[in-house]
């Protein structure tokens, strides 16, 4: 588990480094984000499972209320000191509210990505248009 919310946060960080030189890297880095995200989640659900631990329904207080912490923070120090004080059947619901989150934003973030490059080409095309550009104006 620790290894798959790692690798979600590195490949964000290396998607997010490569944008700058090439925008189909950046997808397919916060695709594989995605991926070990929704590993963790599977990896969360399978530990309330064989623990026989209690799922929170996607309408209950709990969910609304984690919902709107999640929204309004973005400080890993804050859910770490909601997570000192909870049990593990908490902690594992809380990851899993959150981790839905992540998934609507990131989701968000590729479509968003994908838009910019069919709409202003990569920077490869950019180097491309400049190059003709100058090798026009000698």
């Amino acid at each position: 588990m620790i290894q798959a919310a790692r690798s979600g946060k590195q490949n964000i960080v290396e998607g997010k480094a490569a944008s700058l030189t090439s925008s189909e890297i950046h997808i397919q880095l916060l695709n594989v984000a995605r991926a070990s995200f929704q590993e963790l989640l599977a990896d969360l659900e399978d530990y309330l499972r064989t623990r026989k631990l209690r799922f929170w329904d996607t309408d209950s207080v709990q969910v609304k209320t984690m919902r709107k912490l999640g929204l309004s923070h973005n400080d890993s120090d804050f859910f770490m000191q909601i997570a000192e004080t909870r049990d593990d059947e908490t902690i594992a619901n809380i990851i899993i509210v959150l981790i839905h989150q992540e998934d609507v934003l990131l989701r968000k973030h590729i479509e968003n990505q994908i838009a910019k490059f069919i709409n202003q080409g990569s920077f490869r095309e950019a180097l491309t248009k400049a190059r003709i550009a100058k090798r026009r104006g000698q």
